[in-house]
């Protein structure tokens, strides 16, 4: 795919995942983001020993972008509203701690997961013993011991997301999985970035008072950069042959693909009472009801799209050519559906009139405009371009991150020079 195709498609494809995600959260619903991500990396690249992996390396980018689900923002959120520059400087900060956390951890894990050979593979028992340990000790050296607390008094769990960060990059540091470290390392500047640029884009959409999600922008933007930011550090590294495919992972892969993560995403966020709320408020005879049969609904979606993916999957594993130019990227479209409706179900759109839910029908557009996007790159029968850049070195990451403080800055200085004051800010100073 040209580069500039293969940008915006997987910036949009993870954008999506991430908007969708807004009405889930936590874990599981960044899980299934995490795996839309990964798979727009593999339909940009075009290589069949990726594509054979597909399932193991969306697995992998799920798991790894699940991870910062446990960190708290909301607060945060309120602390960039605030009206003096000192809180709202600190709020955007450190939203971009936060994005940074999610992205290095999904986009190291996935670039581990990519750059695995058959002479050069990781010890993934140790790894996860390192990151484990890496949180626990991070987490109550800087919460307990130091007390200094990003978010009171919610969780401070950010600071575990830290301690995994620190061990998976020195892990991947001392081993020399260097495609991997600056994958997990420009991940972690977009998410970064968009995190804190996403919600600059919500104060002024709530400025503009124009009726929209404006959260869900936010979301949308920690998505789009943080898919930059892998996809640049796909094209900008000469990856080696990938390990052979383990169909046995490959499958434990599929079924936490098409099957866990939607029941988790299920059972965690579709409530009875949530929906006979909307059901009351929507005038419905026999709101209780019709609740259930949204639950049933959804249980029925995953059916629908979870057991011809298995098969789907199943059958062509053993078909690298057909894997790469038609199950990848029907794959990575097929499950946005599939989240999209998920998302329509939780949000009850049947509930509510056309522009009261107007964000969900612009996922539509967006999903449409990724699948021509690779219909258009496909037909010119491109091979990924790789773009050559100079080696890696401390004083270009130093440049990068002090660019992302300056960024902060101003717009924390835009942001309160823009108003006196909103709903839901709040100080931590």
């Amino acid at each position: 795919m040209r580069k500039w195709s293969a940008f915006l498609m997987t910036g949009l494809a993870f954008g999506l995942g991430w908007a969708i995600r807004g009405h889930f959260g936590h874990e599981h619903g960044a899980a299934w983001a995490g795996a839309m991500g990964a798979l727009a990396v593999i339909v940009a690249l075009r290589r069949e020993d990726f594509a054979r992996r597909m399932p193991t390396l969306a697995a992998l980018g799920a798991i790894g972008w699940a991870v910062g689900g446990m960190m708290s923002y909301g607060l945060i959120v309120g602390i960039c509203r605030a009206s003096d520059f000192i809180n709202s400087w600190y709020g955007f900060a450190m939203l971009a701690v936060i994005g940074a956390g999610y992205g290095f951890i999904g986009g190291g894990l996935l670039g581990l997961g990519m750059e695995t050979t058959e002479k050069k593979r990781p010890d993934w028992a140790s790894l996860l013993a390192q990151m484990v340990a890496g949180a626990w000790i991070c987490w109550g050296l800087i919460i307990y011991q130091l007390e200094w607390k990003m978010t009171p008094p919610r969780s401070e769990l950010w600071a575990a997301c830290l301690g995994i960060s620190l061990a998976l990059g020195w892990y991947l540091h001392r081993n020399g999985f260097k495609r991997a470290l600056a994958m997990g390392g420009y991940a972690a500047l977009g998410a970064g970035f968009g995190f804190a640029f996403g919600n600059f884009l919500q104060i002024m959409g709530n400025l503009s008072g124009v009726s929209f999600n404006w959260w869900n922008v936010m979301e949308f933007s920690l998505g789009f950069f943080g898919g930059l930011g892998m996809i640049f550090a796909a094209y900008t590294r000469d990856w080696q042959e990938s390990v052979h495919p383990s169909k046995t992972a490959n499958w434990l892969s599929i079924l936490l693909l098409l099957v866990l993560i939607p029941l988790s995403n299920l059972v965690q966020a579709f409530h009875i009472k949530e929906f006979t709320t909307m059901g009351e408020n929507a005038g419905i005879a026999d709101p209780l009801n019709y609740a259930y049969w949204q639950i049933w609904l959804g249980l029925l979606v995953v059916l629908i799209f979870a057991l011809p993916g298995i098969l789907a999957w199943g059958r062509t594993q053993d078909k690298p050519a057909m894997l790469n130019k038609w199950i990848v990227p029907l794959s990575l479209t097929v499950y946005s559906a599939f989240y999209i409706f998920f998302g329509h179900i939780k949000k009850g759109v049947s509930y509510h009139s056309f522009s009261n839910q107007l964000e969900q029908y612009f996922y539509w557009v967006i999903l449409a405009a990724i699948t021509v996007i690779w219909v258009v790159a496909y037909r010119r029968q491109q091979v990924a371009e790789i773009i050559t850049i100079q080696s890696e070195n401390w004083k270009r990451w130093i440049i990068w991150i002090g660019a992302l403080i300056a960024i902060t800055a101003l717009i924390a200085l835009i942001s309160i020079s823009s108003h006196d004051g909103l709903p839901g800010a709040n100080t931590r100073f």
